[in-house]
């Protein structure tokens, strides 16, 4: 088992906040009434930025106290580009002034399980790269693709961006990725059509099932591939998409919610965004000390579900 080495990280959530009385004003929900089935207040809304930008904010903490020049890898988690092409990935690069270096850049589209599967992908190609470091983000503009009219998705997603700055190491690393195709558990639709409605939409209950079975499934695959149990885990940070969802699994687990980190009461589903910046937030924090066991679970549409467990170092 090759492992890894996290060098830094950085987060970043645009300025303007919509709250759950906000949302009050707008459609027929209420304060009450979201915080009881999703456990969210508030969640961040980028107005003027782009996903790029979001993307940028993040890598820049990330890379503040690292040496640039061994960057070799960017790879941007997003489901929200700025372009189909160049990437955000391409473009986090120029912003960042590396683009006189030799860099492989690209975006990776798994939706909600996106940092995951960024970051299982980052960790074999540091492989062939030697001492070279990889830049991992999850960066989304969700609000520029929900309907502020459907109450059934405007309460629960906001924007943010989160990042993470690796290489080759001894800390422990596994991780465990699946999917199964569904068009309709939840979507956003391609820009085909100037007329086709591009809203993302989502069917909640079927989610929700899908959620509560493949989040454990996804935790005992990596502690058997790394010979532990949940009691060895500092922390589990599950894709921050909805607290009731949280709460089902570490019951489940007969774990308890201290070993949940959960940060979606002030940022809400951020898709790919999501994991990442709940890490640099607890690093921020300084919640994490080396050695710490980790496990990063990610689920959502695709279907697409995976975790990674890493050692903070």
């Amino acid at each position: 088992m090759n492992g890894l080495k996290i060098l830094s990280t950085g987060y970043y959530a645009p300025q303007q906040v919509l709250d759950n009385f906000d949302l009050e004003k707008m459609v027929e929900t209420s304060d009450e009434w979201i915080v009881s089935r999703t456990g969210i207040k508030r969640r961040h809304i980028a107005k003027e930025e782009s996903c790029v930008d979001l993307g940028y904010q993040a890598a820049l903490k990330a890379i503040k106290n690292i040496d640039k020049s061994k960057i070799g890898l960017i790879i941007c988690a997003t489901m929200t580009p700025d372009y189909f092409t160049p990437s955000n990935a391409c473009l986090i690069q120029e912003k960042l002034g590396l683009n006189d270096q030799e860099v492989m850049c690209f975006d990776l589209n798994a939706a909600c399980s996106g940092f995951v599967y960024a970051l299982t992908v980052a960790q074999a190609l540091l492989q062939n790269l030697g001492d070279k470091y990889a830049l991992v983000i999850g960066s989304e503009k969700i609000s520029k693709m929900i309907d502020f009219n459907d109450r059934n998705t405007c309460v629960l997603f906001g924007d943010g961006a989160g990042a993470l700055v690796i290489s080759n190491g001894e800390g422990i690393f596994a991780s465990y990725s699946n999917s199964a195709g569904n068009l309709d558990a939840l979507k956003a639709p391609a820009i085909n059509e100037v007329s086709e409605n591009h809203f993302l939409t989502m069917a909640g209950q079927e989610v929700f099932k899908f959620a509560v079975k493949v989040i454990p499934e996804s935790i005992n695959a990596v502690l058997k591939k790394s010979n532990l149990t949940l009691d060895d885990v500092a922390y589990v940070v599950c894709h921050q998409a909805n607290y009731r969802i949280i709460k089902n699994v570490y019951k489940k687990l007969k774990s308890s919610e201290d070993k949940f980190y959960m940060n979606l009461q002030e940022y809400g589903n951020t898709s790919a965004a999501s994991i990442p910046l709940a890490l640099a937030e607890m690093d921020e924090k300084q919640m994490l000390k080396p050695g710490d066991k980790i496990i990063c679970v990610g689920f959502g549409g695709g279907l697409t579900w995976g975790a990674t467990l890493i050692e903070w170092s």
